[in-house]
């Protein structure tokens, strides 16, 4: 490459900084000190208070050997133990891997192992889930912290070496942490089932982190100090990367345990909550609430909402009782959402039911995304911007993934000719706005969690009596989608629904068991292969 006159510049440490969400939180700390960072119930930190706790959590770690290139699962409810993983954990040089608190032991296990954690911080209420998964795992040399969360229970079970204050103890806020020298290295791992059945490990860097939060503050239209709900689950994609972003605009963040509709209508109204995200399921539990027909609140409440399309019926009752709605798309792999359906003035002069429509569509691609494609599945070209013609969305950018931990094959096949191409199905509306129509990949997302149909099959092969199982989304009012089973018998094989149920129950989390289970012949193929598209025909026609 031919060089000029304005390539004679060096990169110096005066000109060039890694970009890193960890720049947010002592800014924050030193400009607004006093203002809250973590709200909890009874507990409450300023930006002050929450920054020395995240300090002394990258010091405690340091202490007992964490570095650069070290793994720290936890797997908590969103209490302030998991805001301050997402500062202190990284703080330290190490990998956050925030673990889905819904999965059953054996899963667990082998995330545990797969991202060799040697750091585990667990919450008091999952502790007897984690005891089955660390027989499983095995490895004694794995140092488990619990999180007491005394607020909460009189009595917490325990499991580890130390409980979170007291191992925060053993640091010091004096502690010199570094930043990142290199944008590149990891932050972040998290786990996303795949059609391959097993969970892969998605790794998030430090560039893409601090991206994803500056995206978020101008497409959303974030304020400073904004009083966020945190009912977004902070093990999904870091929830939504909005932990660091809250910290750019010294926000308060309001944690909850669970997601209770009257808890979530009075907090709004308590603590005069500016902005909250949740699944579309969020929305319809809101919406169907008792609670609801009380609720009044004299403040536009700004809602996100992602996971999977939402009726625009739910978004039409939603909005009724006060609240924007603003659809977002992305995957795990591109940091949470990636794509938004940004209001267009075009829309205003809309009749509502006209408006509920539009909002349900998935968006255009937001300031931190690249690009976004959606491209026929043969000659791969663009599909024309006519809200009929169904392709592939591809995404390129900062926000796309390092790649899948110790997965070189899935890597190269999902980050292709320079885009990574998400398996999601959808038509192109004018001005670059996506609509998603169907799924290439058998993934089911039941509450805005994937589940792999290959792992549930996996496991229905296991039963004695079946000879072959398929699994399908079935549309559900409440959850969005959950999984159906097919199975095939063995000839003189005899089981009913409720035996297939009990079975499952010892080899698969909740929200992953079949809600229906059809016994017939499965359709196939001249060479053998199950045609799941007639399956989900039969599905959602009640057969």
């Amino acid at each position: 490459m031919t060089s000029n006159k304005f390539d004679a510049f060096a990169i110096t440490a005066a000109n060039y900084d890694a970009l890193t969400p960890l720049s947010f939180l002592p800014r924050t700390a030193l400009m607004f000190p006093d203002r809250r960072a973590v709200v909890y119930g009874q507990r409450s930190y300023s930006w002050k208070e929450f920054y020395k706790r995240c300090t002394k959590l990258a010091s405690a770690l340091n202490n007992i050997g964490i570095g650069r290139g070290d793994t720290v699962a936890v797997l908590a409810a969103n209490t302030p133990e998991m805001v301050e993983a997402h500062f202190g954990i990284p703080m330290s040089g190490a990998v956050l891997n925030t673990v889905n608190t819904r999965l059953d032991d054996e899963t667990l296990a082998y995330i545990l192992g797969h991202g060799e954690a040697k750091v585990f911080i667990v919450d008091y209420e999952l502790a007897p889930q984690v005891k089955n998964a660390l027989k499983i795992h095995g490895d004694n040399d794995l140092f488990v912290i619990d999180i007491l969360d005394l607020q909460n229970t009189d009595n917490p079970a325990t499991i580890g070496a130390t409980d979170y204050e007291a191992f925060l103890a053993t640091g010091t806020d004096k502690f010199q942490w570094d930043m990142p020298t290199n944008e590149w290295d990891a932050i972040g791992l998290s786990y996303t089932s795949g059609t391959s059945g097993r969970p892969k490990g998605v790794v998030y860097h430090h560039r893409g982190s601090y991206l994803m939060s500056m995206g978020t503050i101008t497409d959303w239209d974030l304020p400073r100090h904004p009083n966020y709900l945190y009912t977004v689950p902070m093990f999904h994609c870091n929830g939504w990367g909005h932990v660091w972003t809250m910290a750019a605009l010294a926000g308060t963040m309001f944690c909850t345990r669970a997601i209770v509709p009257e808890e979530i209508f009075s907090s709004i109204l308590e603590h005069d909550i500016s902005h909250f995200g949740g699944a579309p399921i969020v929305l319809s539990m809101l919406l169907n609430s008792p609670a609801a027909k009380d609720f009044s609140c004299q403040h536009t409440v700004q809602l996100m909402t992602a996971g999977a399309p939402p009726p625009a019926s739910i978004l039409q009752g939603i909005e009724k009782l006060g609240f924007n709605v603003t659809q977002v798309y992305g995957l795990t792999e591109t940091y949470g959402h990636t794509v938004m359906c940004t209001w267009n003035s075009d829309w205003d002069s809309l009749d509502e039911e006209a408006r509920a429509k539009l909002k349900a569509r998935q968006g255009a691609a937001m300031v931190q995304t690249a690009g976004m494609r959606i491209v026929d599945m043969e000659s791969r070209e663009d599909v024309p911007a006519d809200g009929q013609t169904i392709g592939e969305i591809l995404i390129r950018g900062n926000t796309v993934m390092k790649g899948y931990l110790k997965d070189v094959e899935n890597t190269a096949a999902s980050l292709t000719n320079g885009w990574f191409h998400t398996g999601d199905l959808a038509v192109m509306h004018p001005k670059g706005y996506a609509e998603i129509k169907d799924r290439l990949k058998d993934i089911i997302i039941s509450g805005g969690e994937n589940i792999s149909s290959v792992e549930i099959e996996g496991v229905l092969h296991r039963h004695e009596a079946v000879a072959l199982a398929a699994v399908v989304a079935l549309p559900d009012e409440k959850w969005g989608e959950v999984p159906c089973a097919f199975l095939e018998l063995l000839e003189g094989a005899q089981v009913t629904e409720k035996d297939i149920e009990v079975f499952c129950r010892t080899h698969l989390a909740g929200f992953k068991r079949p809600k229906k289970v059809i016994f017939g012949e499965l359709p196939k193929t001249a060479t053998g292969k199950i045609q799941k598209y007639e399956l989900r025909i039969l599905a959602r026609s009640g057969h």
